[in-house]
């Protein structure tokens, strides 16, 4: 009688333990999904290959000391810790997440050149890092990921449809294309994307991500806009030489903030920074969301503005050496090398 007790209190036990086993790894491996329509990083970050990301009192980065691996930091570069072993692009943040397309050596993506950068795929994983914890959302090769609540917006090419728009959810489900042209996913607001049109027009448009329909706001001649709080839009201007301009959607107004033609841009409180085409005096620059005090800061070819709540980080375009300088400051831009942590 003992002994047939023992055995039915180890049963017993062996399945407690099994059950208490499934249960830890359902907690430990279920997707947390966001309550609501959060975003991932700003658009002007987005816009200017998303290599830096802030959440919560931490930076988020592409590490150029250390092959483009994400990297997290205190906003003033204190506090470096490596996260995972991938090369990272388009960082997204939420409450427990890290969103990134990959973009490793020997990639596979090269279809995908024409838009300055090869991928590999959109990936997931959690905010403290830990290559084990990464989570492959689509092996297609993609950019431009932009969180909305529960979904990467993203440009996905494959052969048969080439460069759409396409949605996944967080957990790597219900992958399915929104458009067929290759509409940027960049400034976000809450559920609302706004983007340029590509196809027939280069209007400004708005997609509602709860059920994918979409509007258009602005009907003049728009590249990667900036849309803020679905009253003011800021844009480089086809019909003025790519330079800088605002419009309130409310009026169709607009104003050229400057009448430099530029490559690129991003709009970060009231600040944007720039990089002017010129080819006798090209330069970074910087002004007010109004235009005024224009402020050349450094000479020559730059890419890959992005800014975070202390600095400005930007790459030379020939040599790809990383600077950064202090958000608003006329100072000199030193060299950025954060350094690498060992394994």
């Amino acid at each position: 009688m003992k002994k047939k007790i023992s055995i039915i209190i180890a049963v017993i036990v062996v399945i407690a333990l099994i059950a208490a086993a499934v249960i830890f790894h359902y907690l430990s491996n279920r997707t947390h999904f966001n309550e609501g329509y959060v975003n991932g990083n700003t658009a002007g970050n987005l816009y200017n290959g998303g290599l830096f990301c802030e959440y919560d009192g931490t930076v988020y980065f592409s590490n150029p000391s250390d092959g483009g691996k994400l990297y997290s930091m205190s906003p003033d570069g204190s506090n470096l810790a490596k996260l995972c072993d991938d090369t990272v692009s388009y960082i997204n943040a939420d409450e427990h997440y890290l969103y990134y397309v990959r973009n490793n050596p020997g990639a596979t993506g090269a279809a995908l050149s024409f838009l300055s950068v090869n991928t590999d795929s959109l990936c997931r994983i959690d905010r403290e890092g830990g290559d084990d914890s990464v989570l492959i959302l689509d092996s297609a090769p993609c950019l431009y990921a932009s969180l909305y609540g529960n979904y990467i917006y993203y440009i996905r090419y494959d052969e048969s449809e080439g460069s759409t728009l396409y949605k996944v959810k967080i957990d790597g489900s219900d992958c399915k294309q929104v458009d067929t042209a290759p509409d940027f996913t960049c400034s976000a607001n809450g559920e609302y994307m706004y983007y340029n049109g590509t196809d027939s027009d280069h209007y400004i448009w708005r997609l509602n991500t709860t059920d994918d329909s979409k509007g258009m706001l602005y009907g003049g001649n728009c590249y990667m806009p900036t849309v803020i709080d679905d009253t003011t839009a800021y844009f480089m201007d086809c019909d003025n030489n790519y330079a800088i301009a605002r419009t309130d959607l409310s009026t169709g107004e607009k104003t050229l903030l400057s009448e430099d033609r530029v490559d690129w841009y991003n709009l970060y409180g009231d600040y944007i920074y720039f990089q002017k085409n010129d080819s006798e005096h090209p330069c970074l620059g910087f002004m007010r969301t109004d235009g005024s005090d224009y402020t050349t800061l450094f000479e020559g070819n730059f890419k890959d503005i992005t800014i975070t709540s202390e600095y400005v980080y930007f790459r030379d375009f020939s040599t790809d050496q990383s600077y950064c300088v202090p958000l608003g400051s006329s100072a000199a831009p030193v060299a950025f090398e954060p350094g690498i942590v060992e394994d």
